[in-house]
């Protein structure tokens, strides 16, 4: 497969720039040669050579984006797209932007997974892991009021919950998703500031599968990714 039509949307950078310029032309490519979920890119010392930077460079961007989902690897035959990519033309940055989405993708996962999760809590959970998720929820409300760091309070509120559905299964699998979701040292996705107003809710979900009740449990996680999702859209709009 030739890619000589794709590699002419790219121009050399300027210098040997790493991280955001490199992605930003990549996908400026993307956009300008109409390439499509499932087409193959160009092989990457083609990219690195057209673009005037290090091959290490060019592997670099492209593992974030694998970090991302928005390309796949497959051994001996190529890189190809697994994911929309569109060239930013307002004021989010390229990568932020791409972040996002990606986020985005993350949230339809988690709330099919946490839906089931957080009803079968309510139903399964033994009289002390209703305490202790009353406990561990009251401990995060107050990390977040703080100021503080709140992200380990926080994991540790949803893994008590995990743990009362009666299948580990469930926090392995989104605790991993949540891990291989790569972001940027810059990215407003990893500071404290991000999702805050998404924690009143985890108040009501914790009462709700304290009293053992699933419907309740379920709006509950709905609102609080419903808010997360809205705060996303905000940030790469």
């Amino acid at each position: 497969m030739k890619h000589d039509g794709t590699l002419s949307y790219l121009e050399p950078l300027e210098s040997r720039t790493r991280g955001a310029a490199v992605l930003d032309s990549l996908a400026d490519m993307i956009e300008r040669a109409g390439l499509k979920i499932g087409d193959r890119l160009p092989p990457e010392i083609s990219l690195a050579a057209t673009l005037g930077v290090g091959r290490s460079t060019i592997r670099e961007a492209l593992n974030r984006w694998e970090g991302l989902g928005i390309i796949r690897r497959r051994r001996g035959d190529g890189t190809y797209l697994s994911a929309r990519v569109q060239a930013t033309r307002g004021l989010a940055p390229t990568m932020i932007r791409l972040e996002g989405e990606a986020l985005l993708r993350l949230i339809e996962v988690r709330r099919a997974l946490e839906n089931s999760v957080v009803r079968l809590a309510a139903i399964n959970a033994t009289s002390a892991q209703r305490a202790r998720i009353s406990v561990l929820c009251t401990e995060l409300i107050a990390e977040v009021d703080a100021r503080r760091n709140w992200h380990e309070a926080d994991a540790a509120f949803h893994g008590a919950i995990y743990e009362a559905s009666g299948n580990p299964m469930f926090g392995q699998i989104l605790s991993n998703l949540d891990h291989a979701l790569e972001r940027s040292s810059e990215s407003p996705f990893g500071s404290d500031a991000f999702g805050i107003a998404s924690f009143p809710p985890h108040r009501d979900l914790a009462d709700a599968i304290v009293d053992g009740d699933p419907d309740g449990a379920q709006a509950a996680i709905t609102l609080v990714l419903d808010i997360v999702e809205d705060e996303i859209k905000s940030l790469i709009a």
